[in-house]
């Protein structure tokens, strides 16, 4: 699942803190910023939409009364465009009641 699934909850979790967490995996880099931008945006929406329409609390009921956070995962790095949709972003997700965070994926490699 990925941020191009726009109709995909892509994962839903918990924090230590007992929020509950909606994850958006960004795969894509930032060569087609518009396009990319335009992507990520409809992938919010629909995350809002997932929970204000209570949808989150009929699939997932644990998560009734819990603070909601969305956060997005990168595997590339913003562009300053980026930054600047993404702390607008954050900007509207908080006025609708909700967290927001993101950052970039970092991955900690391992030998078996």
């Amino acid at each position: 699942m990925t941020v191009d699934q726009q109709r995909v909850i892509d994962i839903v979790s918990n924090d230590k803190l007992g929020s509950t967490i909606l994850t958006i995996s960004d795969h894509l880099d930032w060569i087609e910023t518009d396009q990319h931008l335009e992507i990520l945006q409809d992938k919010i929406n629909a995350y809002l939409a997932f929970v204000e329409s209570g949808e989150i609390y009929e699939k997932f009921p644990e998560t009734r009364n819990r603070p909601i956070r969305i956060e997005v995962v990168f595997q590339h790095k913003p562009n300053p465009e980026g930054f600047l949709f993404l702390s607008k972003a954050q900007s509207i997700v908080e006025s609708a009641g909700f967290g927001f965070h993101f950052e970039p994926f970092a991955a900690t490699p391992y030998e078996i």
